[in-house]
């Protein structure tokens, strides 16, 4: 099932203020969460009745800086949205091109994400170009620019990336976060300006779930066994280090005799540093990893598979991951970091737990008792409603109408 073809899952409601939207950031062909939002809250505005237009990048990344193996997906585009690939993230040249395009298209808002303080020199001049005034006779006003916040601070520092988010930051005018602790980060840039929590809508357009053995079988897996899944990208602050020793703990107290953990996503870590930690912890056999970007027409497998998703990270704002796993209804074990425990309510839609392998290890093993299981997956039901996607375009146009006042 193709996550553009999903608007009628969000409510209609006509557009009174802003009629003309630009979405500007990652979008087909690109690949990744952030993209699939773009494109799914732009065609919940569509469907209001809004003229929307996604600008995405004719360069993203330079190849030589992107740490994966590819920044493209493949398919279609998206039914019904118009997208233009223009931006160079690269070239400053292009940024006043394009700021100058959104002037002249005067758009009555234009929506941004903000993930990493690379794209600050390049948001921040488009935006700074597009608000001047064209000319003496051209009296239409400034487009207002809104971003939403995955994260504000990277979570692997540098010493110049608050230089560059301040100089995005003060480029916009009305801030959404996704997280309480994206929130709190903000206030070190800005606090005058607009802003509104808005939390991760769930992705909620790969289907229904398969049969587990039907998952297993077609992922070349043992359907006798049960797994636990770490998924996303392998990155040093996501712990797959300490979930490794955790599983070792787990293993030695016999837990995990007919269990196994898949570690399911693309490294943007030396993946041979982690095959060392297995055969030191002896664990071979016991982990299984799938080391590459795992497309949609694929996650639903995983996530059909699971009996847990963990989340061992050190330092967290919020996960496009949590999401799938409520869409799946797949029970989280997540640490007690940042902003998962927004998502990951304990004792609700998960366990949380300190950030140490053995914070991690006694979590899980409470987390694989059956009931324990089943009393969290009963509770998804009740927690969904709070991420739709209708509600995250409602908080878009509330705080366009801040903007205004």
């Amino acid at each position: 099932m193709s996550p553009h073809r999903t608007t009628t899952l969000c409510a209609f409601r006509k557009i009174d203020s802003m009629k003309n939207i630009t979405f500007l950031g990652p979008a087909w062909p690109y690949r990744g969460g952030i993209a699939t939002i773009i494109e799914r809250l732009a065609a919940v505005f569509a469907s209001r009745g809004a003229g929307v237009k996604v600008l995405t990048f004719r360069e993203q990344y330079p190849e030589w800086l992107f740490p994966g193996k590819s920044q493209f997906r493949d398919g279609d585009p998206p039914e019904g949205l118009h997208i233009r690939r223009c931006v160079n993230t690269v070239n400053p040249l292009n940024w006043w091109r394009v700021g100058r395009l959104i002037r002249r298209e005067a758009p009555d808002a234009v929506v941004l994400k903000y993930w990493t303080p690379f794209m600050a020199p390049c948001f921040g001049t488009i935006a700074r170009v597009a608000k001047r005034r064209g000319n003496r006779n051209n009296s239409s006003s400034a487009p207002k620019f809104l971003v939403q916040l995955d994260n504000i601070v990277p979570h692997e520092r540098r010493w110049f990336d608050g230089l560059l988010t301040r100089y995005f930051v003060l480029s916009m005018d009305g801030f959404i976060y996704m997280s309480e602790e994206v929130g709190r980060q903000l206030v070190d840039f800005d606090t005058a300006k607009p802003r509104l929590y808005s939390p991760h809508p769930i992705f909620d357009h790969f289907g229904a779930t398969l049969p587990r053995t039907e998952a297993a079988g077609r992922l070349g897996l043992d359907p006798e066994m049960r797994y636990v899944l770490f998924f996303g990208l392998v990155r040093p602050y996501k712990g797959v280090d300490m979930l490794l020793e955790a599983w070792a703990t787990l293993k030695s107290r016999g837990v995990t005799n007919n269990r196994r953990l898949v570690i399911a996503g693309e490294f943007y870590d030396d993946v041979e540093k982690y095959r060392g930690q297995i055969a030191a912890l002896g664990l071979d056999g016991d982990v299984i990893i799938h080391d590459r970007f795992v497309h949609d027409e694929h996650i639903p497998l995983y996530f059909s598979l699971a009996d847990l998703l963990v989340l061992p990270y050190r330092s967290a704002t919020q996960s496009g991951v949590t999401q799938i796993a409520l869409h799946f209804d797949v029970p989280m074990v997540a640490t007690r970091v940042g902003g998962l425990p927004e998502i990951v309510r304990d004792g609700v839609t998960g366990l949380l737990c300190d950030p140490n392998p053995a914070g991690i290890a006694d979590a899980l093993e409470r987390a694989l008792n059956p009931t324990t299981t089943a009393t969290l997956r009963a509770n998804f039901a009740k927690e969904k409603p709070r991420y739709s996607w209708a509600a995250a375009a409602d908080t878009i146009e509330r705080l366009y109408n801040m903007t205004l006042q």
